[in-house]
């Protein structure tokens, strides 16, 4: 089963901008309102890292890496949520994955790879 589904990624240069989106399309609406939605992001060689994350309450929190640059949102009608990544740096290259946790199960997405190239 898919649960979330990312999409937005791609290359782009040093400065540059991309946004990323995370679907949630199996989820009830009222259960998906509720839910905090996270993004994380792994390096290659390195361990996955949060970088965003906003409540159903639209209460939002950041890396200190990616404060001032990125920000977080959501869509409640549209169950989706977006990470609009500006001045992007060759060290925001990765693979971002969307998550939520449900009952003590964290639920993942596919990924979708942000490249920054110099």
């Amino acid at each position: 089963q898919v649960h979330l589904v990312e999409s937005g990624g791609g290359l782009v240069q040093d400065g540059g901008s991309l946004r990323l989106s995370c679907k949630a399309p199996r989820m009830i609406t009222s259960v998906y309102n509720s839910k905090t939605i996270n993004w994380y992001r792994q390096a290659p060689g390195k361990q996955r890292e949060s970088v965003a994350s906003i409540t159903g309450g639209k209460i939002t929190t950041y890396a200190d890496a990616v404060k001032g640059r990125f920000t977080i949102s959501r869509d409640n009608s549209r169950k989706t949520v977006y990470l609009q990544m500006n001045s992007l740096k060759p060290d925001d290259t990765g693979i971002y994955y969307c998550n939520y946790n449900d009952w003590g199960t964290d639920y993942w997405g596919q990924g979708t790879q942000v490249t920054v190239s110099s």
